[in-house]
């Protein structure tokens, strides 16, 4: 296993995934007979698992974001999971995409075996609750093997994961103590932290794009706080450098961010922090040599910036368009870095789109599209669909674009994105 993000190891799980036991024909009719309202309740459903998980074992709240609870993120992202698993479970090869991005999430934040049970054990709970005499002891039972099956798959695939991070060069398994070396603002709600091993040791090379979980014991917290933060630089350097933005409370409802308050106030350089070794599913294809375009909204150009300064130093010659949005200069982090990133270097090409640009930035005249991307700006702009399209940003942002590059005619296999927290919808 050389290489766990080229293309042939891509879906290194697959033997996982066709080796699996198959359902008893009675018990998956049975469950494909009630996938339609198990779908329709399923937010009610996951809802009611979580405060089932967390009143029988409140110690998991050490592992799941609470503030992802509290907007519904969590228990939408887990009701399309165990809809979409299931309904794949005669082949789930054919989600494998899917599965990846799990596996890759499970083992950044460390779920073990032993915890599939008690997660079973809870939906299972959940699905009687809310169906009443509609689940009948025949429909558990058929769910209970399904789950079986789907949570073999993830615990057989995330054990190669752990493997592998264990044992690659500079490797480490579960979190390593990492020293803030150096933390510098990179905007007015951005600020970049450069860790080093405190041991010393090499660090693993990963593949832009890719992520680090952290873990934060905050004061007047009860539980531990674990938040995955995207590499903002290029590997193969002696650091690993996350930039976090400060997130300010979205309502009067929910609150600030907790852990991103902390690090931006509290986290200073020479601090401890642990981290788990890099994992995700959304990274730069390095066996290619096609243009690139990086389409960013806001703290979405983090991975962006890993993918891009990992070109400039690795693949000079492959073009790679860098289209930044954000709100106006003040917020916007990196702007002199990939400006002249694209003044000195032939195959970069740099644009920004302010929405709201203040009297500076019109003065400055530092950016080249006022308002929000838009199709008939992104063709006109880009001239051909010809290349791989990597993005990430707020919902919003993320939904325009995707239909703007569909609009385009881009293919399916050229889109490509990542979305920060729980898995979203690009179509809703």
């Amino acid at each position: 296993m050389e290489n766990q993000n080229s293309d042939s190891q891509k879906y290194l799980w697959a033997d996982v995934v066709k080796s699996v036991k198959k359902l008893d024909p009675k018990k998956l009719e049975i469950v494909k007979s009630t996938l339609p309202i198990i779908q329709e309740h399923g937010e009610t459903i996951t809802k009611h698992f979580y405060q089932r998980l967390f009143k029988n074992h409140p110690e998991l709240k050490n592992i799941f974001n609470m503030t992802h609870q509290k907007t519904g993120h969590q228990p939408r992202a887990l009701a399309n999971a165990v809809y979409g698993a299931a309904a794949n479970i005669e082949d789930m090869s054919t989600i494998m995409p899917v599965l990846e991005r799990i596996g890759q999430k499970h083992r950044s934040l460390q779920i073990k075996p032993e915890q599939y049970p008690i997660v079973g054990e809870n939906l299972l709970g959940a699905i009687k609750e809310v169906l009443g005499d509609a689940a009948t002891d025949e429909i558990i039972d058929a769910w209970a093997d399904a789950y079986g099956i789907i949570s073999d798959v993830f615990i057989r695939m995330e054990d190669k994961l752990y493997k592998y991070a264990a044992t690659q060069p500079g490797g480490w398994a579960g979190f390593k103590d990492f020293v803030v070396a150096n933390k510098v603002p990179e905007s007015d709600v951005i600020t970049s932290f450069y860790l080093k091993p405190k041991d010393g040791q090499e660090l693993p090379r990963y593949t832009p794009g890719q992520y680090i979980t952290m873990k934060l014991d905050v004061e007047q917290e009860e539980y531990t706080h674990l938040r995955q933060y995207s590499l903002s630089d290029r590997p193969g350097q002696d650091y690993y450098r996350i930039s976090v933005k400060r997130e300010d409370a979205p309502s009067e409802e929910l609150p600030p961010g907790v852990v991103s308050t902390d690090l931006h106030k509290l986290i200073n350089e020479g601090d401890i922090l642990p981290i788990t070794s890099p994992a995700g599913d959304f990274y730069l294809d390095m066996n290619s040599t096609r243009p690139v375009v990086l389409l960013s909204g806001g703290v979405g150009l983090t991975p962006m910036m890993a993918m891009l300064n990992t070109i400039v130093e690795e693949q000079p010659e492959r073009q790679v368009t860098f289209i930044h949005a954000s709100l106006n200069g003040k917020v916007h982090a990196f702007k002199d870095h990939v400006r002249e990133m694209a003044e000195q270097h032939e195959n970069v090409k740099s644009y920004v789109i302010y929405e709201k640009p203040t009297e500076e930035d019109q003065a400055a005249k530092n950016y080249d599209k006022d308002g929000y991307i838009t199709l008939e700006w992104m063709k006109e702009t880009l001239k051909s669909n010809d290349a791989q399209y990597y993005f990430c940003g707020p919902p919003p942002f993320m939904k325009a674009v995707n239909s703007f590059l569909k609009g385009f005619g881009v293919p399916e296999e050229d889109i490509h994105y990542e979305f920060f927290g729980s898995f979203g919808d690009l179509e809703g």
